[in-house]
C-alpha cells in the first residue's frame, strides 16, 4: 500500500523477536546508553572541583545535574515521540550532536549558569535519546525474555556510571576539568553517531491481541489483563500514580548517588574516594539490574518494583550510623545492589499492564517522572545540607519520600492481587 505510514512499512517483522538480530541491537543499544549518559554522572564527579572555581554554594552547585536532569526528562516526551514516527536513528543522530555540544560548551563555561545550561542541552537533547526511547524499543523487541533484556538496555545506565567517574577523576587530576570535558565530548559524540547508523530498522510491531495473550508474571493466570482499565483505574490515574511513585523514588535515590563525592569530600576522605565509591554503586547496580531482570521475568514488574523499593529504603536508613571510609564503601554497594532494579520495573510495568500502541509515550512519561526525581532529590538534598550543615537530614529526607513511594507501589499491588482474586472468581463461576 503506498500511502501506508513509513512507521508500518518500515517495521520489522515480528519472526525478528526474540532473535539473534534482536540480541544485536540489544548490544548496540547498551553501548548508545553507555555513551549517551555519561554526563549524568560526570557532573557528580566535578561538582567539588565547579563549585570551588565560580565560588557558589552545594544547592548552585547542584544546579547543573537538576538542570540536566529536568531537560532529560522532559527530552525523553519529544525523543520518544519523534522515535514512534522517524525511526530510532535520526533521533540518535542529533543526541550525539547534544552530547557532543552539551560537553564543549560547559568546557568553555565561564559561570556556573553556563555550566549548568549547557548540561541543560545535554539532557534535553543529548542523553534523552539514548533513555527512554531505547527502553521502549527494547521491551518492543522482545517478549519471553523481556525483564532481563530491558534490564541490559538500563544497565548500560549504570556502566556509565561505573566506568566514567574513575576516568574523569584522572582527566581532572592530570588535564584539568575543562580539558577532560572537551575530550568526553568527541569520545561520546562521536561514538553515539557511529553506533546509531546501526539503528536504522524499527522495532517489530505488536497487535493487541498479541500483547493481551501474555500475562504478566504474579497475576492469576487464567484471568486476562484488561488493558483498557490498568490496576482496574483509568490509564491517566493509573499513569499519574507510577509518575508520582517514580519521582518519590528517585528524589531518594539521587541522595548517595548526587552527593557521595561532596559527602566523602566533607568527610576528610577526599574526592578521589568518593568517585571510587560511586563507580563501585553503580557498579553493583549493573548486577542488580541484571539479577532484578531475572526476577522481573519470573515475578512481573510489580512485585520488583515493591522489593526494590524496600530495599533502597534500608540501604538509606544504612548511611546515618556509619561514616568511616571502610563501612562507605560496603554500604555504597549493598546500596548499588539494592536499587538498581527500580527503573527498569517501572518500564516493565507499563508494558505489562498498558496497551503496547501507548508504550513508548507512557514509558517516555514514567522514565521523565524517575528523572524529574533524581533532579529534584540532587538539588533537595544540596539545600538540605546548605541548610543543616549537615548531610544526616539530607538522608533522612530521602528516606520520607521512599516511604511514600513504598506505599504507592504496596496499593498497587494489593489492586493487582484485588483484580485478580476477582477475575479468577469469575471464570471459576462460569465454569460450574
Amino acid at each position: 500500500m503506498p500511502n501506508a505510514p513509513a512507521s508500518t512499512s518500515a517495521a520489522a517483522p515480528a519472526s525478528l523477536i526474540d532473535s539473534r538480530q534482536a540480541a544485536w541491537r540489544l548490544l548496540t543499544t547498551l553501548g548508545l546508553v553507555v555513551l549517551g549518559n555519561s554526563s549524568m554522572y560526570v557532573v557528580s564527579v566535578v561538582l567539588p572541583a565547579v563549585q570551588t572555581e565560580f565560588g557558589v554554594g552545594r544547592a548552585d552547585a547542584s544546579l547543573p545535574y537538576t538542570l540536566m536532569m529536568v531537560c532529560l526528562g522532559l527530552g525523553g516526551l519529544w525523543t520518544g515521540r519523534l522515535a514512534d514516527r522517524h525511526g530510532l536513528m535520526p533521533v540518535l543522530c542529533v543526541g550525539a550532536v547534544g552530547v557532543f555540544g552539551g560537553f564543549v560548551w560547559a568546557g568553555l563555561s565561564g559561570s556556573i549558569w553556563g555550566f549548568g545550561l549547557a548540561h541543560g542541552l545535554m539532557g534535553l537533547i543529548g542523553s534523552s535519546a539514548t533513555f527512554a526511547p531505547l527502553i521502549a524499543d527494547t521491551a518492543l523487541w522482545w517478549n519471553r525474555r523481556r525483564g532481563i533484556a530491558v534490564a541490559i538496555c538500563a544497565s548500560g545506565n549504570y556502566i556509565a556510571g561505573a566506568v566514567w567517574p574513575p576516568i574523569v577523576q584522572y582527566g581532572i587530576e592530570t588535564i584539568g576539568w575543562r580539558h577532560t570535558y572537551m575530550a568526553m565530548g568527541l569520545v561520546c559524540g562521536l561514538g553515539m553517531l557511529a553506533l546509531a547508523q546501526r539503528m536504522r530498522q524499527r522495532a517489530p510491531l505488536v497487535s493487541l491481541a498479541q500483547a493481551s495473550s501474555v500475562v504478566p508474571p504474579g497475576t492469576v493466570a487464567a484471568a486476562p489483563v484488561d488493558r483498557s482499565r490498568p490496576f482496574g483505574l483509568r490509564p491517566m490515574h493509573a499513569q499519574l500514580l507510577l509518575c508520582t511513585a517514580g519521582v518519590a523514588c528517585c528524589v531518594a535515590m539521587a541522595m548517595p548517588q548526587v552527593h557521595i563525592v561532596a559527602y566523602c569530600t566533607d568527610l576528610g576522605f577526599g574526592a578521589a574516594r568518593g568517585a571510587e565509591m560511586l563507580s563501585l554503586m553503580l557498579a553493583c547496580g549493573i548486577v542488580s539490574r541484571l539479577v532484578s531482570g531475572v526476577i522481573c521475568d519470573r515475578i512481573g514488574g510489580v512485585r520488583t518494583l515493591l522489593l526494590g523499593s524496600a530495599l533502597q529504603g534500608v540501604g538509606l536508613m544504612l548511611f546515618l550510623p556509619f561514616d568511616g571510609l571502610v563501612p562507605l564503601y560496603v554500604i555504597s554497594a549493598m546500596f548499588g545492589l539494592f536499587q538498581g532494579g527500580i527503573v527498569p520495573a517501572y518500564a516493565i510495568i507499563v508494558r505489562e499492564y498498558f496497551a503496547p500502541q501507548e508504550a513508548g509515550a507512557r514509558v517516555g512519561a514514567v522514565i521523565m517522572a524517575t528523572l524529574l526525581g533524581m533532579a529534584l532529590g540532587g538539588w533537595m538534598s544540596g539545600w538540605v545540607f546548605d541548610v543543616t550543615g549537615s548531610y544526616q537530614a539530607a538522608f533522612l529526607n530521602g528516606m520520607a519520600w521512599n516511604l511514600l513511594n513504598l506505599s504507592i507501589v504496596g496499593w498497587l499491588y494489593w489492586r493487582v492481587r484485588w483484580q485478580g482474586a476477582v477475575e479468577g472468581g469469575r471464570m471459576r463461576v462460569g465454569a460450574m
